[in-house]
């Protein structure tokens, strides 16, 4: 049995946390695999409650479990999806791109993965005013960088792709910061002579992520930079809707959508809960690899297709150009399973 900390969130959280439960369900009725969900309460709504955004009973649950599930929360998203990341050591954050059937990307080929080191750079809070000035520290860190870079490359070795990492800084401005993690980088490719190695400057990035996304295959980049391309690396296949997101350590993952709260739609019954179910396929990936357990390699499989058949054929939310509700799209993916 996997013990899944399920973190419910604001906004839409709820209701994405409903669809979640019921695929989640859905998997042990049909296939076996048995989960116990334990739904927490962290964001918008335990500070209102505790005084805490995240409560240190939460912290505790989710140390407990075998993997963490969290709906997007709302304006204290830092205190606590930053502070987890910081706490479990959770240093990659994996974002697939890829292009579907009947979504509209802006090419049929694209299937890229942005591999952003998750807990220096400018996201470490370390801010402080200077007179009539305010100061960002940026740390960068060869270790870090190093296993970041590292992950990048057997992530790059394992995928039926192109075999390629694209390191992305900008050494030419931040010399000293993004030239440590660029030599950090070339120093990590020379232990990967079978996987093609380039450089590329941000900005550059940037916009070949517009012009020739096909070319991407791995992307691996400081926390900041990462953030901002992995954003517009799914907008390039069709949107935050159906992006999924991966938090990983050694020992410990966690899984989220990556667009936000949505509070202006929170409670309408019609957010798209395909982001927060495909997370569930990569966390079904991840048990599996981690726990040598093939049933969640295929359910992994299973869900991810039946979701993209179910777009195939039309039956969509409204977000991305259907007319199904939340609970109606769930449905017709647990009838499916």
């Amino acid at each position: 049995m996997y013990k899944i900390s399920l973190i419910t969130g604001d906004g839409i959280g709820p209701e994405l946390s409903d669809s979640a439960i019921s695929v989640l369900n859905t998997i042990q009725e049909k296939y076996g695999i048995e989960f116990e969900i334990s739904k927490l309460i962290a964001g918008d709504k335990a500070l209102e409650q505790t005084g805490k955004a995240l409560p240190e009973d939460v912290v505790e649950n989710i140390k407990n479990s075998d993997v963490c599930l969290k709906a997007p929360v709302g304006e204290s998203a830092a205190d606590v999806i930053v502070v987890l990341r910081r706490m479990l050591d959770l240093y990659a954050n994996i974002r697939p791109s890829k292009s579907y059937p009947h979504m509209p990307a802006l090419r049929d080929d694209i299937d890229m993965v942005i591999v952003r080191e998750n807990t220096e750079d400018l996201y470490t809070g370390k801010e402080f005013s200077l007179g009539d000035s305010a100061v960002a520290l940026r740390i960068i860190s060869e270790a870090e960088s190093k296993r970041i870079a590292k992950y990048a490359f057997e992530t790059a070795k394992q995928r039926n792709s192109m075999k390629k990492v694209t390191c992305v800084h900008k050494s030419n401005v931040m010399r000293v910061t993004d030239g440590l993690f660029a030599k950090a980088c070339i120093e990590v490719s020379k232990d990967y002579p079978e996987i093609k190695f380039e450089e590329m400057y941000v900005d550059a990035c940037a916009m070949n992520l517009i012009r020739q996304p096909e070319k991407f295959d791995v992307v691996v980049t400081t926390n900041l930079f990462g953030d901002i391309l992995s954003d517009e690396s799914s907008q390039v296949v069709g949107g935050l809707g159906m992006a999924p997101a991966a938090n990983l350590g050694d020992d410990f993952a966690l899984f989220e959508p990556v667009h936000g709260a949505a509070f202006d739609i929170a409670g309408q019954n019609i957010a798209n809960p395909s982001s927060f179910l495909l997370s569930i396929k990569m966390m079904l990936d991840w048990l599996g690899a981690k726990h040598n357990d093939q049933k969640c390699f295929e359910m992994a499989k299973k869900l991810e297709s039946t979701i993209f058949d179910l777009v195939k054929t039309g039956i969509k939310t409204k977000d991305i150009g259907g007319d199904k509700t939340t609970t109606e799209f769930t449905k017709q993916i647990t009838d499916n399973l």
